[in-house]
């Protein structure tokens, strides 16, 4: 194994000596890392070397150029998406954004913010059991955590069953979309998510801040009524390097009960993801 290691790049070695120095504490968050000339200096390798290693650790989220200043570990800290809990009916069904699951306290934005009246994609129609033609409303939205913009959503709602709702205004009220499909007799009861990664188009780097080289995720999760029916096609994308994905579950899940009840959180937000 260390012979292999040997031949690794000698940008990749240096990129492997400050990760585990980040990792381990000697750098922490905010801390500015050794520029090009300190690398040059003390691994003796060329300017282009050293650029290359600090290049690594950029694309892997981990550090960030600051202009005229070098480069810094990321303070950033990665957002935990707890995929289970945060769509369990005790969340939004109490009111609660299903972001109250994965923020604890932390600051979270929801900007650019617009509903309006279009025909999904076709991939989205198929999905909804729509007529190619059938118009939905369409919910977009920019999750903005700690200062990051962190995440894009867009939500596909067939009109038919939302037209004149508060699913179709900005703010859709305590608990969101969900709690007000329920309302309107559509109760989500199940969710199937499907994930997938790419690299970011240049729109989606410019919304997300993302640094040149940071994938992105790509989660597209579809409720269902009670008797199969799709109500919603959420399509995120999530940037990779501020996210953590986790699922914690049973290998036998028991069902969650209807009635089951928790305290009520006033914190909200105009739309899900």
């Amino acid at each position: 194994m260390a012979a292999t290691d040997d031949r690794r790049p000698k940008y990749q070695r240096i990129a492997d000596s400050l990760r585990e120095a980040i990792q381990s504490g000697e750098y922490g968050p905010g801390e500015r890392l050794p520029g090009e000339n300190d690398l040059m200096a003390t691994h003796g390798v060329a300017r282009m070397t050293a650029r290359q290693a600090l290049g690594v650790l950029r694309d892997e989220g981990i550090a960030e150029a600051r202009k005229g200043a070098g480069v810094f570990v990321r303070a950033f800290r990665p957002l935990r998406r707890r995929g289970i809990q945060r769509l369990a009916r005790d969340q939004w069904g109490n009111g609660r954004s299903i972001w109250t699951a994965d923020i604890d306290s932390r600051a979270l934005e929801v900007d650019q913010v617009s509903v309006c009246e279009e025909t999904a994609p076709e991939h989205i129609s198929a999905v909804l059991g729509l007529p190619a033609d059938d118009v939905t409303c369409v919910r977009r939205r920019r999750f903005v955590l700690d200062n990051k913009p962190v995440l894009l959503a867009t939500s596909y709602l067939p009109l038919s069953l939302v037209a004149g709702s508060a699913i179709t205004q900005e703010d859709t009220g305590p608990g969101g979309t969900y709690a007000r499909l329920t309302e309107l007799g559509y109760e989500p009861v199940h969710f199937r998510e499907e994930i997938r990664s790419r690299m970011p188009s240049p729109d989606e780097m410019t919304q997300l801040s993302m640094a040149p080289g940071t994938p992105v995720i790509l989660i597209s999760r579809t409720a269902f009524t009670d008797q199969g029916r799709p109500v919603e096609v959420n399509e995120m994308t999530l940037d990779a390097a501020s996210y953590v994905l986790e699922y914690d579950f049973d290998a036998n899940p028991k069902p969650t009960s209807p009635n089951s009840t928790a305290p009520t959180d006033p914190c909200r937000v105009p739309g899900d993801a």
